[in-house]
């Protein structure tokens, strides 16, 4: 039972009935569908250059350090794409947010395939250059804003009772896209290779099929309720919510949404404003860019994006790596259906806990394989594959999904866009950050010492979650809302935590 001051006074937002079941459920599964097509051209535009990048390279005449910047272009430009989408979405809606977003990933496209041939091709690198750079940018825009309105979303589409296995789908959908892209290019590379030049192009051009989906697909589907509230839309929301639940749980959702609502009118500021003013609006935020931070420094977009170079590193041939690489995007779609599985039925603070612990105990198990396993050793690239493709399905089993799901969560409707805007912004700035120098770290050091710095991080991490991230499972929206602009989630979570150390005392 959620309570909301309005004018001084309490009012109290009745239970909800029953979620039930109904042709409803149908409806909600098509929109996460159609909307998950964000998260599958997420995954393979990040994944698409880890297989391309060597025939790309080749074709436009670039350098090593070129090649670095195109794939770390989209990244750096993801984490404005990030913090601008959310601001657009906040401002004209998350459907339409999706729809341009949907646009620009096919524009991206198609200036990267079309980017124009090196000189001895008869053209001048730089153009083509400039065309390639520029159409990665404007993907990473795209994936950036994908990152963050798909999930608040699909958040704000959901039932509570249900809201993290929904939401999750984006997770499964973006390594599902990775898989794709892996699969992808070693079938375009074995097939058609030695028959045509540019195969990098077409590898890059499959990227059109699923952005065409998703502009069409978003024509079709409704715009969230909650944005709908806020806009003071009130009959369009019910509308729509009628059609995502039964009509007795529609109407009473929709009450509570408006108490929120209502209560906001009689704040002095909203948005950044609001965040300003409140220390436990900043303080959530903080800690939101913490959760996002967290998952990058895992390394696990390092793998994602270069994990053919980490297995040559360990031993293996440039083919062997490129088809060992594909076990790497596997695991990661069997470590988000288990994520999904879990996802209702584990707190995220536990989830998180997990999590971090196996990456971490994988890190220092694979800075131990690398050190002890000298090269030349035929069984060091078999054990690190091992152990790196362990590191991948806990990382996806228990952190990337759950880290979406809570930033989708945790902040209030009225800087939900902007509050996981900016914890993505800075999440995507240690992405691109990695993604521009791991190769050097890993020449530098080697893989032991990357490694063993990973692990250094995860233990810091686990710190971190353990003292400051709040739990959101099972609880609806609006009352999060309330608890965290009032601090009172702190304390919620500061109970739990001591009730859990007092149960495992002998």
């Amino acid at each position: 039972m959620s309570k909301h001051e309005v004018s001084g006074s309490t009012r109290e937002a009745p239970p909800l009935p029953p979620l039930g079941t109904g042709p409803f459920r149908t409806r909600l599964g098509q929109i996460s569908v159609i909307a998950c097509f964000g998260g599958l051209l997420f995954g393979y535009d990040t994944g698409v250059a880890n297989g391309a990048e060597g025939p790309m390279g080749e074709e436009l005449g670039l350098s090593l350090l070129q090649i670095g910047v195109v794939i770390s272009s989209l990244v750096f430009a993801a984490s404005f794409g990030a913090l601008i989408g959310g601001r657009v979405s906040d401002a004209i809606g998350r459907r339409k947010t999706i729809i341009i977003m949907a646009v620009l990933f096919f524009l991206g496209t198609l200036l990267v395939v079309t980017s124009l041939p090196g000189p001895e091709y008869g053209s001048h690198s730089a153009i083509g250059y400039s065309m390639l750079v520029g159409g990665r940018i404007m993907l990473g825009l795209a994936v950036g804003a994908a990152s963050t309105v798909v999930p608040v979303y699909l958040a704000e589409m959901a039932p509570y009772e249900i809201r993290g296995s929904i939401t999750g789908r984006n997770e499964l959908a973006i390594v599902s896209g990775q898989l794709a892209a892996f699969v992808m290019n070693y079938i375009i590379a074995a097939t058609l290779g030695d028959h045509i030049t540019g195969i990098w192009r077409v590898m890059f051009a499959m990227c059109a099929l699923p952005a065409v989906a998703l502009f069409i697909g978003m024509l079709r589907m409704p715009e969230s309720p909650r944005w709908l509230v806020e806009k003071g839309r009130r009959e369009e929301a019910l509308a729509v919510l009628k059609t995502v639940r039964s009509e007795e749980r529609a109407e009473a959702e929709l009450a509570d949404v408006e108490l929120v609502t209502i209560e906001e009118e009689h704040q002095p500021a909203i948005g950044l404003k609001a965040l300003l003013s409140n220390r436990y609006l900043i303080g959530i935020v903080l800690i939101g860019i913490g959760v996002s931070m967290t998952q990058q420094l895992t390394g696990i977009n390092s793998i994602m994006y270069y994990g053919t170079r980490v297995l040559e590193e360990s031993g293996m041939t440039a083919h062997q790596a490129t088809l060992a690489n594909i076990a790497f995007g596997v695991v990661a779609v069997i470590g988000g259906i288990i994520a999904l599985r879990n996802m209702d039925r584990l707190d995220r603070r536990t989830t998180f806990l997990i999590g971090l612990t196996l990456t971490t105990t994988f890190h220092c198990l694979v800075a131990i394989a690398s050190q002890a396993l000298p090269a030349g050793n035929p069984l060091r690239p078999i054990v690190i594959l091992i152990l790196v493709v362990g590191f991948v399905l806990s990382m996806q089993s228990f952190l990337n999904v759950a880290v979406w799901v809570w930033l989708a969560e945790i902040f209030p409707l009225h800087m939900r866009g902007l509050g996981i805007g900016i914890a993505v912004f800075f999440g995507w700035g240690v992405n691109g950050v990695l993604a521009l120098f791991f190769p050097s770290l890993v020449s530098g050091v080697g893989i032991t010492g990357s490694f063993l710095l990973f692990a250094v991080i995860g233990v810091v991490a686990l710190l971190f979650v353990w003292r400051f991230v709040p739990e959101t499972r099972g609880v609806t929206l609006e009352k999060l809302e309330e608890d965290v602009t009032t601090g009172e989630i702190h304390v919620i979570t500061r109970t739990k935590r001591l009730a859990m150390f007092l149960t495992k005392k002998p």
